[in-house]
């Protein structure tokens, strides 16, 4: 086992994390990051669960949402501090999403990502999200196209095969708390 694992933390997310959250959201998504306020009723939302990340130097670092209606999962979003990219921290989180989704029995995973974001897509294609087609001038800062992706039933044998696979190679890089 590699003695540079690096532990993170994942938790639910608390009011007393959106001052942080709101900074990366915005570092991420510039003028058109949501408020404070739109995260605020989110945390109060049946249906939503947001987590937070927090890195080996007790840093909230990245932040995930998500939806839970009915059999679907929709991630709202995924947002990974600039400074902290390139970590696996969005592909922590994405597993952290799909585990719950095991755990309460839903079966499909929906989100839209934009056209042009290479790295979100890979990390999604790799987790069996495949596109079922485009939202036309999706983003209102640019009017860029979103890609709508979908996985299959998590719960066929094809799906829940490959997710052990790459989560094990996942688990062999960070702890997860």
């Amino acid at each position: 086992m590699p003695t540079n694992l690096e532990t993170v933390t994942i938790r639910k997310m608390t009011k007393e994390d959106l001052d942080e959250v709101t900074v990366i959201d915005s570092e991420v998504y510039g003028d058109h990051h949501w408020s404070k306020k739109s995260f605020f009723d989110e945390l109060s939302n049946d249906l939503a669960r947001y987590y937070s990340l927090i890195n080996s130097d007790g840093k909230l670092v990245a932040y995930a949402g998500t939806w839970h209606i009915l059999e679907e999962c929709h991630i709202t979003n995924i947002a990974v501090s600039p400074l902290h990219r390139r970590k696996k921290y969005g592909e922590v989180l994405l597993k952290q999403i799909i585990d719950d989704c095991y755990s309460e029995k839903i079966k499909y995973i929906t989100l839209e990502v934009r056209v042009s974001n290479s790295a979100a897509i890979n990390l999604y294609s790799k987790y069996g999200f495949t596109s079922f087609g485009t939202r036309k001038a999706y983003y209102q800062d640019n009017n860029e196209d979103a890609l709508i992706m979908w996985t299959k039933n998590i719960f066929y044998e094809e799906y829940k095969s490959n997710y052990e696979k790459i989560t094990q190679k996942l688990n062999e890089g960070i702890i997860v708390k």
